[in-house]
């Protein structure tokens, strides 16, 4: 059927009008949508521009646990405990004062607390997370994390702290950690990032300081999506920190609680070296203070507490403190002239109370003299005038010599905070350091232990460890390090014949166990565990002719710091060696009387692996040790946590 022209016309008509009218609408709308684009591009492009910058990627460090460090049986000594803190990130809060007031609302939280972490949110980096509060309760920590939404910027934290579960035993040995200040990140070269954290924990003071390295770990890292107002809106993902390595010292705790608990009430050192091995099996420095105090934050008067206490107690007097070895000095000597042929074990040296060189007086401690003096008599009875005759024989530098061959004038490298080298003096030391020449005078002071010589209780113990094994024992403190053990410190032979050697062991027998030896009061009455000895008393003031002529004024009626140091060195048991000890009293008056009753209780205690029985004292003393033994502050090392507990 055909249209007509007017249907043609009238359809034509139709479709225009509803093209105009679609055409239309899409004209608008496209009008419409840049309108809009326009407004989102143009007008409000800085707003949006500022969402898209705001809600982004942010990469957090993650501190590492530090490593944990047992004794030589596996018990903890320094381990890490939960702590419960609340940080604060600068670039995620628009107003970080109102934001800690905010907080301080629900938690305990001072003026002072507050500017301190104003004052450290502007020297650290926006993104580090500053420290608010540490050490929080969980209940404050809750309350914080309920208010999260309230407080972006601003979240709790579950970390780990230091703890010394042995607390005074080991403070000297283990040392502890506190917040990396910006002395320390002076000192270092290129520092990990990890010390940038806020009250992140570096270690200060003996093996914590010195194995830094090995206990502190790696940092691990976590990416977090932070929207616009600050507040993480997810985890993006994480590489777990790298705990530090486990180390395992060579002390035994139930020994080093001992000599801690026989040291108390004294200004008092003493050190305890298996033999075999080098193995510092105790390390005691009395008084003593706890760790625990140092990385909690220490009060001001707790602190001057410490440092007006005229014990010092802030000192490792084991490996720091240097002092004249006194009558123990005496075994160097020996062996010097024996070496150098100088002298015979047989050969007599008259003693009538002094020796007089370029008129002066050298006084024997026994004014009216020995009478003649084999070496073994000398030794037994300490008889000065000997070895002022057998130094001028032999001479500064031999003397000397024999002195560094056994150990002394020796930093040993035992990772200890200032480890002491001492002094073993030489004409040229003198001549560079006093700008005077050598005196015969010298050598006659030096070779019982007086004068220029200084030696620290380390270096005593190795001293006598090398004499009880003729080799060159090292001292040995990190049994292993993650379950690898470390060298022993056995030593090479010292090259010394056994008949010198047997010769001076024989006179340290003879102090310890024969009447008018020096150290017979304090002998061992059980003969497996017999010790041989030296005592030393050595002068920290000088004495006047004019009152030697009145009569020398005893220790107990001077000012303490004006009495002498008491000194004992030893090693048992005599018919095999197994340890070797030296205890240092200060100002403790004589050897006899002071050093050497405390070296026989530990040297007990170490071969009976606790405190000794009383058979092995004398049966005359064994009433007021039994006291004594009683009223020791002992602990129990079962009471702790061991490796098998690990965290």
């Amino acid at each position: 059927m055909r249209r007509s022209p007017k249907d043609t016309e009238e359809g034509a008509s139709i479709v225009s009008r509803r093209g105009l009218i679609l055409g239309g609408g899409m004209v608008a709308f496209a009008a419409v949508l840049g309108t809009r684009m326009r407004q989102l591009q143009v007008n409000e492009a800085d707003q949006f521009r500022l969402l898209a910058e705001e809600n982004r990627i942010n990469i957090r460090l993650l501190p590492p646990a530090r490593g944990q460090i047992f004794d030589r049986n596996g018990l903890l000594i320094a381990g890490n405990e939960q702590n419960y803190r609340v940080t604060i990130i600068r670039d995620e809060v628009d107003d970080p004062e109102k934001a800690l007031d905010d907080l301080s609302r629900l938690i305990p939280l001072s003026r002072e607390d507050i500017d301190r972490t104003l004052e450290e949110m502007n020297r650290r980096s926006r993104l580090v997370p500053v420290t608010v509060a540490d050490r929080l309760s969980w209940e404050d920590v809750s309350q914080v994390a309920v208010n999260a939404p309230a407080l972006p910027g601003i979240a709790p934290e579950f970390g780990l702290s230091r703890f010394y579960p042995r607390a005074e035993d080991f403070a000297h040995i283990v040392g502890y950690v506190g917040p990396v200040s910006d002395y320390d990140l002076s000192r270092i070269q290129n520092p990990d990032p990890v010390l940038q954290i806020p009250k992140f924990q570096l270690g200060k003071t003996g093996v914590e300081n010195k194995l830094e390295g090995a206990l502190r770990g790696k940092a691990g890292t976590k990416r977090v999506e932070v929207n616009a107002v600050g507040r993480v809106m997810r985890e993006l993902g994480r590489d777990e920190a790298a705990k530090g390595e486990t180390v395992q010292l060579t002390i035994d705790t139930k020994l080093q609680n001992f000599v801690q608990a026989r040291l108390a009430g004294e200004s008092a050192a003493a050190v305890v070296i298996d033999v075999t091995n080098g193995d510092l099996v105790a390390i005691g420095s009395a008084p003593a203070f706890d760790p625990n105090k140092f990385v909690r934050g220490i009060s001001v008067a707790d602190y001057s507490g410490l440092t007006e206490n005229k014990y010092r107690p802030l000192a490792n007097k084991a490996v720091q403190g240097t002092y004249p070895p006194g009558s123990t000095f005496k075994m160097v000597t020996a062996l010097a002239g024996l070496e150098a042929g100088e002298i015979d074990t047989e050969e007599r040296i008259r003693c009538g109370g002094f020796t007089e060189l370029a008129n002066r007086r050298f006084h024997c401690w026994k004014r009216g003299g020995h009478g003649r003096m084999n070496l073994r008599d000398s030794l037994k009875q300490s008889c000065d005038v000997y070895y002022y005759e057998l130094s001028q024989k032999v001479g500064i530098e031999r003397i000397t010599a024999m002195a560094r061959r056994l150990g002394l004038g020796e930093r040993h490298n035992v990772p200890m905070s200032a480890v002491a080298q001492g002094l073993t003096p030489t004409k040229a030391w003198k001549a560079e350091n006093r700008g005077a020449d050598w005196v015969i005078g010298d050598s006659l002071n030096a070779a019982i232990g007086q004068g220029f010589v200084l030696a620290s209780p380390l270096q005593l113990a190795v001293m006598t460890a090398r004499l009880a094994t003729g080799r060159a024992v090292e001292p040995r403190l990190v049994r292993a390090v993650n379950d690898k053990e470390t060298p022993s410190g056995a030593g090479e032979p010292l090259g010394l014949s056994k008949a010198m050697l047997d010769a001076v062991r024989d006179g340290m027998f003879a102090v310890s166990n024969e009447s008018r030896g020096t150290a017979y009061g304090t002998r061992i009455a059980d003969k497996e565990k017999r010790m041989a000895g030296k005592t030393g008393t050595s002068q920290v003031r000088n004495i006047t002719a004019a009152e030697r002529r009145a009569g020398v004024t005893r220790n107990e009626d001077l000012p303490w710091e004006r009495r002498d140091h008491a000194l004992f060195v030893g090693f048992a048991p005599f018919d095999n060696p197994k340890f070797a000890i030296s205890v240092v009293v200060e100002h403790g008056g004589g050897g006899s009387a002071a050093a050497a009753p405390i070296a026989r209780d530990i040297m007990l205690a170490a071969q009976f692996g606790g405190v000794p029985p009383l058979s092995a004292y004398p049966s005359s003393q064994r009433g007021r040790i039994d006291s004594a033994l009683k009223e020791l502050q002992l602990n129990d090392p079962a009471d702790g946590p061991r490796r098998a507990a690990e965290t």
